[in-house]
């Protein structure tokens, strides 16, 4: 995997995937893009959810919503790493299995989800969910 980043202005920068995909971040508190930090709790959540929507898929469930908020605490010193992590997610759906459903967040966080695994290096990850029936 290859990726570009170039700076734009001020504190704007633009990344680029090798399959040519972009991302607009900026190092401004107040800027007017995500932060390289909040991308990457971001991908934590994409990531995630991924994951739980197809193993929920593959459980014959029927999923029709997944959210994840994410909360995190961050170290006060440089570097300022995650030290800690929440990935709450929402799961609706039709008569949604609550077994499959924890199965389904526990798989990812423990074994699927790679930003995860490889945040959880430096961050205590947790996660918890919630079923809202549609």
């Amino acid at each position: 995997m290859k990726a570009n980043v170039k700076w734009i202005q001020e504190m704007q920068l633009m990344g680029t995937s090798e399959t040519g995909h972009g991302l607009l971040m900026d190092g401004d508190r107040n800027g007017i893009a995500a932060s390289p930090m909040e991308v990457v709790l971001m991908g934590m959540g994409a990531c995630s959810s991924i994951d739980v929507v197809d193993i929920l898929k593959t459980g014959r469930q029927k999923i029709l919503g997944c959210e994840v908020d994410l909360t995190s605490e961050r170290a006060v010193e440089p570097p300022r790493v995650f030290t800690k992590i929440n990935a709450h997610f929402i799961v609706s759906g039709d008569e949604l299995n609550e077994k499959k459903v924890k199965r389904a967040v526990e798989l990812s966080m423990e074994k699927y989800c790679s930003v995860a695994k490889m945040l959880e290096k430096a961050a205590e990850i947790t996660s918890s969910y919630e079923i809202v029936a549609k």
